[in-house]
């Protein structure tokens, strides 16, 4: 089963960059004419890293995982953390953690600070009080591991590599079946 969710992932990685690429060398076609003058300041800059992983509102991953039921991957943020930061460039830009979150699970970026309201394991509150009061953590970055109901299943706060990120969701898959019926 292992090997077959890598290899889709790895599929599915392969397809999204060479539609990618095929989206860019069809724009860099009808723009030639206009590269030559923008050519200089377009070759001092890096390229923009597009995000990897499709992430959604937790209301739209509510909505979806009542209708096609499938675990909700909450990642808890702040533009203060560092370690996001560095987990969004490293963790969140890998191919195989990208392809697990957008196949397999519902992805959903919130800001631990935030003021808006959610409804987290049944209760309105915010983002910032169901970080705090009902997912009752203290660190970022986070994890919330959410059922397709709604309740939270399991909290991680820690840091982590690619590896140790596709080790996690692995662990988490094992359990899906288990997990979804909550």
């Amino acid at each position: 089963m292992r090997a077959l969710l890598i290899v889709l992932c790895f599929l599915f990685a392969t397809q999204t960059f060479a539609a990618d690429k095929a989206v860019a060398q069809n724009s860099g076609k009808s723009a030639q004419s206009n590269a030559q003058s923008s050519k200089s300041a377009q070759s001092s800059k890096p390229a923009p890293r597009q995000r990897m992983v499709h992430w959604m509102s937790y209301e739209e991953a509510l909505a979806k995982a009542a209708k096609e039921p499938r675990l909700i991957f909450v990642d808890l943020y702040a533009d203060w953390c560092v370690p996001c930061h560095i987990m969004d460039k490293n963790v969140y830009g890998d191919p195989t953690v990208a392809s697990l979150l957008n196949i397999r699970f519902y992805p959903v970026k919130l800001d631990a600070d935030s003021q808006d309201s959610i409804v987290c394991d049944g209760i309105k509150n915010t983002v910032q009080r169901c970080y705090f009061d009902v997912w009752e953590l203290n660190a970022l970055p986070a994890f919330v591991l959410v059922a397709p109901k709604g309740m939270s299943i399991l909290t991680v706060t820690q840091s982590m590599s690619p590896q140790e990120m596709q080790y996690m969701l692995y662990q988490f898959l094992d359990k899906e079946k288990e997990w979804i019926a909550r």
